[in-house]
């Protein structure tokens, strides 16, 4: 066994990473850039080493820096993880070179699957089915045309070099295809220094399936069964879960069958993946299931198969990569219960999925469900890298009952203030649909207006907000009438202001999320998402304060918004101005019904405590 691991890697995976190998006795070293020096991988490795600036060109990139921290700490084998220098063969050639253990896939396997369309013709001479299409040398676009006409649409350009959803365009109709084939090409060469493309015809109500096969040096292959990554936004996966809906016993032994085949075609030796699309518009068949692609390494979704296995695939990895046999037969596996994995991200669906970064003031997790993260609270999401917080990953006896405990996983998420996709995922997983298991690859885009927030708090928050704003000394003189009617039962009435609108809240029903104070700020957590919250201040509102309609500055602050001017008409409880200070929002409102005599208030003005914002008078 491997005593000492380099990790060619950062954030979850090399926490990952880190816990087999000390479970193992195995001493392991992480490296790590400007931008990582205080993350938990790096501490929680035996031995760091810095490789350089926060840039990945400069750093994780460099494969020159990484032998170096390997020789220097005297490792004895190198694990790259996933992304980075994980499928190249270059620098697995020279990690071996090294000699140095290199715990991924043969350089060879990796050069014979690093090209979409060398992969493909492989595939075709091993009898694995490929999608329709043209795989050939002949890159002249108006032979391209031809070949698309062909196939018939809707079809598939994909660069030959492509991955992560990049180069990429569907058309719909030959009149699209020649402008469509020079944007494949533009992104392609910017992204990969490569022009090519392929053509696969465009399966309608795909679905994307993948099988984790395992090989090593003594000539054995297993599968450990499949997994269905149709989530996806951007063929970026979202949401994956293990086994896949509707997948019946004859499917699923011709589909690992042919995963199996795949990797023995190649000589594959450690983990990989051999990706599928399938045609699900009647349902899965295994004439209606075709070869994609190959990815030569642990997958960011492996989590989900060793739930349902048992097995821990990083253990795995580095025992074929001592040299051990598989730890299990192929009989020796089987299928136990449903898993299901959601990609926790730092970015914000309201606004298009925009990155967030910042410090994470508050991250935390829900109980039940295992939780991979590369950062921790109190840290913070750099622009540098990927913008995955954690992953959230659940095993249950059934798939209703994952895909609810998901949901709740999810929908538990608190994390300030950097916005995520908690929200998202957990409306994704407890939407009908999904449930029930009609997804494809378009289930997100399809129910984009039911799964994607629009920024306005529901009820349930405004509940919430107004229950945490009551007073709990109910025995006090002052608060024992609150809510008091005559001959009528008590009304609790509270005005609230959350993320800068308001609102008067009849307190009439559960208040399901959480507040907590954070950095100085007020905040509500709700299914995933979390807001700013506070009392809003104004004379009379929520009751019957002074009639004066003075409104006066309830603390120092600054203006951060102006909604009348004067002469305006106003209604009781409408929102004048905005003050803000000590980071959170208090919204002024209208006392009554009246019209704005005299407005003080400026944007951007600093006002002292006391200060006269706003004067409305009441109706003649």
């Amino acid at each position: 066994m491997i005593e000492s691991l380099l990790i060619a890697n950062r954030g979850e995976i090399a926490r990952r990473i880190i816990r087999t190998a000390r479970r193992l006795g195995i001493r392991t070293v992480a490296v790590h850039s400007d931008a990582d020096a205080a993350m938990p991988f790096v501490r929680e490795a035996d031995a760091a080493v810095y490789i350089g600036p926060a840039a990945a060109r400069e750093s994780y990139l460099v494969p020159e820096k990484i032998l170096d921290a390997a020789r220097a700490t005297g490792a004895q084998a190198i694990h790259p993880g996933y992304g980075f220098l994980s499928e190249n063969a270059d620098f697995a050639e020279a990690v071996q070179a090294a000699g140095l253990v290199w715990v991924g896939a043969p350089p060879a396997a990796i050069r014979a699957m690093g090209l979409k369309d060398a992969a493909k013709a492989l595939m075709i001479e091993a009898s694995v089915p490929v999608t329709p299409g043209y795989l050939g040398e002949n890159q002249d676009a108006a032979f391209l045309q031809t070949q698309a006409d062909a196939i018939g649409y809707p079809v598939l350009i994909k660069a030959v070099a492509g991955g992560g959803g990049k180069g990429m365009r569907r058309v719909d109709a030959a009149d699209a295809f020649a402008d469509a084939l020079e944007s494949c090409r533009r992104e392609a060469a910017a992204a990969f220094g490569d022009d090519r493309v392929l053509i696969e015809k465009y399966i309608l109500g795909p679905r994307h399936i993948e099988v984790q096969v395992f090989g090593d040096s003594h000539g054995n292959v297993v599968h450990l069964f499949e997994r269905d990554c149709s989530l996806q936004r951007r063929h970026q996966k979202v949401i994956e879960e293990a086994p896949a809906p509707g997948m019946d016993a004859d499917t699923r032994a011709a589909l690992c069958a042919a995963a199996v085949k795949a990797a023995q075609a190649i000589d594959y030796i450690g983990a990989g993946t051999i990706e599928f699309i399938a045609d699900a518009s009647e349902g899965l068949r295994a004439d209606r299931i075709w070869f994609m692609e190959m990815n030569t390494r642990l997958q960011v979704e492996h989590p989900i198969t060793e739930a349902i296995t048992g097995q821990d695939l990083v253990e795995w990895q580095l025992r074929v990569a001592s040299g051990e046999p598989l730890p299990r037969r192929q009989d020796d596996l089987a299928i136990t219960g449903w898993a299901m994995e959601a990609r926790l991200y730092a970015e914000n669906p309201a606004t298009g999925f925009l990155p967030s970064t910042g410090p994470l003031d508050r991250l935390r997790f829900p109980t039940g469900a295992r939780i991979d993260s590369g950062v921790e609270e109190g840290g913070e999401v750099t622009p540098h890298y990927d913008p995955m917080i954690a992953k959230l990953i659940v095993h249950a006896a059934t798939r209703p009952a994952a895909a609810a405990a998901l949901a709740a996983a999810c929908a538990g998420v608190q994390v300030w203030p950097v916005r995520t996709n908690a929200g998202f995922l957990a409306r994704a997983a407890a939407h009908p649909d999904f449930g029930t298991g009609r997804i494809d690859t378009g289930f997100i885009e399809r129910h984009a207006a039911a799964l994607i927030p629009d920024g306005t708090p529901p009820a349930a928050a405004w509940q919430t907000a107004a229950t945490a704003l009551l007073p709990t000394d109910t025995d006090a003189p002052w608060t024992a009438l609150a809510g008091f009617r005559a001959n009528a039962a008590p009304e609790r009435r509270v005005a609230v202001a959350i993320a800068g609108e308001t609102q008067v809240v009849t307190l009439d029903g559960p208040a399901p999320g959480a507040v907590a104070e954070v950095a100085g700020e007020t905040l509500l957590f709700l299914n995933g998402e979390a807001w700013r919250y506070g009392p809003a201040v104004a004379a009379g509102a929520g009751g019957d304060g002074p009639s004066d309609g003075m409104i006066l500055a309830p603390m120092p602050g600054r203006v951060v918004a102006v909604d009348v001017a004067e002469g305006d008409t106003v209604s009781r409880g409408q929102r004048l101005v905005v003050l803000e200070a000590m980071k959170m929002e208090q919204a002024l409102l209208a006392p009554f019904d009246g019209v704005v005599a005299t407005l003080k208030a400026t944007i951007g003005a600093q006002v002292s405590e006391g200060s006269l914002l706003v004067h409305v008078d009441k109706p003649v």
